[in-house]
């Protein structure tokens, strides 16, 4: 069943920046009905979504009401993404990770580990639990088409994916195929079995990720991350389900203006601003309905995010916004595109039996090294090994004893002789025999030692009888769905109420009522909103109403007219609040234009120069050909270019003859 993606909308406090420039609040916001209210001179802009913040909420309650439910579907086997956007410095990293020192203020990375132990602790199965860091990096272009007419927007292709939790930080490549989708080739995965190692693998890639001070944020994220973790469970019937969870940290949009970026840092910011979007562009072509392509390969962030983006997967976006009027155009804009998001259909489902399941093969090893362990390292077939083994060595032991007889008898040698041999072969064997006897027991000893190792990897039930654990899992899922409840006051939240009943009522085994509670609904709310809009179109109509004078029917009509010239001016003022943008967007667009044909000019001159005095004996020294050989690869963003190859020269021989004259 389809769901759409959840938007929430987040705002944060006033910052000293804000503060010291005398900004004031352009930003009101109804919890009770979900809307946001962006206010300026001429008008104001209403917003309605998921769920709203404002800046003295908590992240434990955007956790509790929002994120909750998704995690706890990723545990029944779902896949899920968290991600959060908006400009620089308006909290993004903050409400992800938050400050990990403080209970109060983690944010919703490590709230998640938490949840997800909680949880494999006092549920009757088995979970195996994994974890990955990656970022993608927006490094400065480096010029391989040495053409001058490249376009601008497709550097964002020449973005690194970098594991975070290597040493050297490894690039990867992007790849896909029909069973595992869409990944990034040879991420390391960490395994994971308790809070602390998450939140240390966390930190290790906190510290290799990129980040640098602008204007508005002194710790401004200058990459994209994505922390993923992977859950495969064991149901008591045996059979397997796998979820997948990635929380993703945007980096911020920003305009130069404000953020006050040069050289190195204003580069990153344009191809922030460009993989960003990129992201838009997608969520345009998925809510439009009629395009019949979705560029998510125009950058390798949408590329990593096509599953959350109308793919198998719950998504909920959280638009992080700044309160003050200084930032009103970037508020705008961030709200506008949480607005369009919000229409992006998923189609979620659970991940059963899946081929790549590592919990199979563990169950496997395990019941083998068990049953070692168990029978002392006696299993059947070891036994008929060391059966077989010693057999051998008596075969070798007695043949050798009668060689020495055969020996001592052809050759009567002295009997002193022939006890030495004796004694020396029967150490040889009684030493082979206890070899193999040391051997079988380390055998031993390393079975049970794997064995421990494969079990602590395991984790879940560890709590199960845990009653106020239990409890407190049973108290926070009907706090999440009494906000549902409190939510449910339009259409839209009501199909949220919806979705996470249904999560919640599966472990009640009642999908089977919800889906037929939820199909009547539906057929309710289509014919709620066909009534309303039939009734909206004619309801002002000045002549489908009787008047009992012409003075009334004028009144009316006047009365009409100055209610549609007031939608005209509102209309307008969108309008131009619309072109602003563009026009912003363009100015930032066009400098990012000029910027990079200078960095091309540059390189295009230094090419020049070196031709001039580079070697003449390879194949690069003609150019044209080398580019006429060059040839795009579209999974790995990159020219595929000719490699070096030396000619050589082949000159006349010198006749070794004197000539006559």
């Amino acid at each position: 069943m389809a769901e759409c993606v959840r938007v929430i909308c987040r705002c944060r406090p006033f910052n000293v920046r804000e503060t010291d420039l005398k900004s004031k609040a352009c930003v009101q916001m109804y919890a009770d009905t979900g809307q946001v209210v962006l206010q300026s001179d001429n008008s104001e802009k209403q917003f309605t979504f998921d769920g709203v913040y404002p800046p003295e909420s908590t992240s434990e309650q955007i956790y509790d009401e929002i994120v909750f439910p998704l995690v706890e579907s990723v545990i029944e086997g779902y896949n899920g993404t968290v991600f959060a956007y908006g400009q620089t410095g308006s909290g993004k990293t903050y409400t992800m990770q938050g400050d990990n020192s403080d209970p109060q203020t983690k944010g919703i990375i490590p709230r998640t580990f938490e949840h997800i132990f909680e949880a494999t602790s006092s549920e009757n199965a088995k979970f195996l639990v994994h974890v990955s860091y990656l970022e993608v990096s927006l490094l400065k272009f480096i010029c391989s088409n040495l053409s001058l007419s490249l376009s601008a927007f497709y550097f964002i292709r020449f973005a690194e994916v970098r594991d975070l939790l290597t040493k050297n930080g490894e690039k990867l490549e992007i790849k896909e195929d029909g069973e595992n989708g869409i990944y990034a080739g040879g991420l390391s995965l960490h395994h994971c079995h308790d809070v602390t190692q998450c939140q240390r693998l966390m930190q290790i890639g906190n510290d290799n990720r990129h980040v640098g001070a602008t204007l508005m944020n002194k710790d401004s994220s200058r990459s994209h991350s994505i922390f993923t973790i992977y859950i495969e469970i064991m149901l008591e019937n045996g059979s397997l389900r796998k979820g997948k969870l990635n929380l993703v940290d945007l980096a911020g949009s920003e305009r130069q203006a404000k953020t006050g970026t040069t050289g190195e840092r204003f580069k990153e910011a344009t191809k922030i601003n460009l993989s960003l979007s990129a992201l838009g562009n997608v969520i345009s072509a998925l809510v439009s309905g009629k395009a019949k392509h979705i560029p998510y390969r125009d950058s390798k962030l949408t590329r990593l995010l096509q599953d959350s983006l109308g793919g198998n997967t719950k998504t909920i976006m959280v638009a992080c916004i700044s309160p003050s009027d200084n930032n009103y155009d970037e508020t705008l804009s961030t709200l506008r595109y949480a607005n369009r998001a919000k229409n992006i259909k998923n189609k979620p489902r659970i991940n059963e039996d899946p081929k790549d399941a590592l919990l199979r093969e563990f169950k496997a090893e395990i019941e083998r090294l068990r049953a070692l362990a168990q029978s002392g390292g006696q299993a059947s077939e070891d036994a008929n090994a060391i059966k077989v083994e010693r057999e051998h060595l008596k075969q070798e032991y007695d043949a050798a004893i009668n060689e020495l007889r055969m020996q001592y008898e052809n050759e009567q040698s002295s009997r002193l002789k022939l006890q030495e041999e004796y004694e020396k072969l029967k150490e040889q064997y009684e030493k082979a025999s206890e070899d193999l006897e040391l051997e079988r027991r380390i055998d031993n000893k390393e079975a049970k030692k794997r064995l421990e190792i494969l079990e602590q990897q395991l984790v879940g039930g560890e709590q199960i009888n845990n009653v106020a654990l239990k409890e407190k899992r049973n108290h926070r899922i009907k706090e999440a769905e009494n906000k549902m409840h409190r939510l449910a006051g339009n259409t839209g939240v009501l199909q949220l109420f919806l979705s996470n009943v249904g999560l919640l009522w599966s472990k009640m085994m009642y999908n089977t009522i919800f889906d037929v509670i939820q199909s009547k609904i539906a057929e309710l709310i289509d014919r709620k909103v066909f009534i309303s809009a039939a009734l909206n179109v004619h309801a002002d109509d000045p002549l489908l109403h009787v008047y009992s004078s012409t003075q009334e029917k004028l009144e009316a009509v006047t009365a009409l007219y100055k209610k549609q010239r007031s939608k005209v001016k509102s209309l307008e003022a969108e309008i131009d609040d619309l072109q602003r943008e563009f026009e912003l967007d363009r100015v930032d667009y066009l400098e990012t234009i000029r910027k990079e044909e200078q960095q091309i000019k540059l390189l295009q001159q230094i090419l020049d120069k070196i031709q001039t005095i580079s070697r003449k004996d390879t194949n690069y020294a003609n150019l044209d050909r080398i580019k006429r050989s060059a040839s795009w690869n579209e999974d790995q963003g990159k020219w595929i270019i000719p490699e070096i190859v030396f000619l050589k020269t082949t000159l006349p021989r010198v006749s070794s003859g004197i000539g006559t004259y």
